[in-house]
């Protein structure tokens, strides 16, 4: 058995005196004392020699560690990621690099953060496949965040995001009080004036986006529409469609939300404002080859119009104008009812074959279908 941890240096001593009194074989008085020849040889060896504290337990440490990285890069380490507590090693080579530091490899750094408790055991993520626009501003991605509360749990805060589909980059990180219609269009007001238009807009299937319905159509969606921007509706019951925006959704809890709580909405936004900056110009991003967001995007060429324009139609296109109380429009002789949402606005209807079989246009975009064969004679 090992040693006894009470007067453990005493039996140490005891050992000893014993060999060194002879009488009894020291084979015989490892076995008696429960220990090993080569420990009982390593005892007499020290105590021979004179040595202070001889019987002290000592470190087993290498007196020279060559491959220890230097403290003042372990220092940069731990700096980086004190700053950014989400960030992992391959994030945090990234930057050293960019700022001039030789960093070590990046299984070194995840060393480092292992040895001084700045992470946790890894957590492997099933393999995926990812898809971008080859330009920036062909899709945005649009959603809110789920909400939460701020710190009297009296108010909540709805985080309203756009991620360019192409660069990663984030053009709008919100604290909204609501998810309505009049809400978003504000903050897409203020993003169009900034960065431009883009090609489309790819959001989820509830409010403000769609009505859950089969038509869809919003009176945001028709904002939109006149300003030449396509709405995209993700699949029903498939989050990863929108997978860029759900991926910036668990960076900001991680990064942000799960770190603190806020008193008021201009602090949530003050604090947005701050790491929606380091997210664009200074986070590496993995999917990037860690380069940052901003390196890839540039803002859109068509530039938002004081006014939207009214939709242009085909010299032969029956144009007909939506009623504001009741959506219905006249052609053939008949009432035919169309979306909600265009209530008010000018519309074309064209025949889509030789059947009897029309098409109701906002612009180029097909919103409803007339079948003249249903009609009752």
């Amino acid at each position: 058995m090992p040693w006894r941890e009470v007067s453990v240096m005493d039996q140490r001593a005891e050992f000893v005196a014993f060999a060194r009194q002879g009488g009894t074989s020291r084979r015989e008085l490892c076995r008696r004392f429960g220990i090993s020849r080569e420990t009982g040889y390593k005892w007499l060896r020290r105590a021979a020699a004179g040595e202070a504290g001889w019987a002290e337990d000592r470190s087993r440490r290498p007196h020279n560690t060559p491959s220890r990285t230097e403290a003042a890069i372990e220092r940069a380490v731990l700096a980086v990621r004190d700053e950014h507590p989400a960030w992992g090693a391959r994030k945090i080579w990234a930057c050293l690099e960019r700022d001039g530091i030789e960093a070590p490899a990046r299984s070194t750094i995840h060393e480092i953060l292992v040895r001084h408790g700045r992470v946790d055991p890894p957590v492997r993520a099933a393999a995926h496949c990812r898809f971008e626009h080859p330009e920036p501003n062909l899709v945005w991605q649009m959603d809110f965040k789920g909400r939460f509360a701020l710190r009297d749990r009296t108010r909540w805060c709805h985080a309203l995001t756009i991620v360019d589909d192409h660069s990663r980059y984030a053009l709008c990180l919100a604290a909204c009080e609501n998810e309505q219609g009049g809400t978003v269009r504000e903050q897409l007001e203020r993003v169009f004036k900034c960065y431009g238009l883009p090609h489309a807009l790819l959001v989820d299937n509830g409010t403000p986006w769609g009505t859950g319905s089969e038509q869809r159509w919003t009176k945001l969606g028709v904002w939109l529409l006149r300003h030449d921007v396509d709405v995209i509706h993700s699949r029903p019951y498939h989050p990863q469609t929108r997978g860029k925006n759900e991926r910036f959704h668990r960076t900001l809890k991680a990064e942000v939300l799960a770190m603190r709580s806020f008193r008021a909405m201009r602090e949530v936004q003050r604090e947005f404002d701050r790491w929606r900056h380091i997210y664009n110009h200074q986070r590496p991003h993995e999917a990037l080859d860690q380069a940052v967001p901003a390196s890839r995007y540039r803002a859109s060429p068509r530039s938002m119009p004081a006014k939207p324009p009214e939709p242009e139609y085909l010299a032969g296109d029956a144009v007909r104008t939506v009623g504001s109380t009741r959506c219905h429009i006249s052609f053939k002789g008949q009432s035919w009812q169309v979306p909600d949402a265009f209530a008010g606005q000018r519309v074309a209807v064209r025949p889509l074959d030789g059947d009897g079989r029309y098409g109701v246009f906002f612009g180029a975009r097909q919103i409803a279908r007339l079948d003249l064969r249903d009609v009752q004679q």
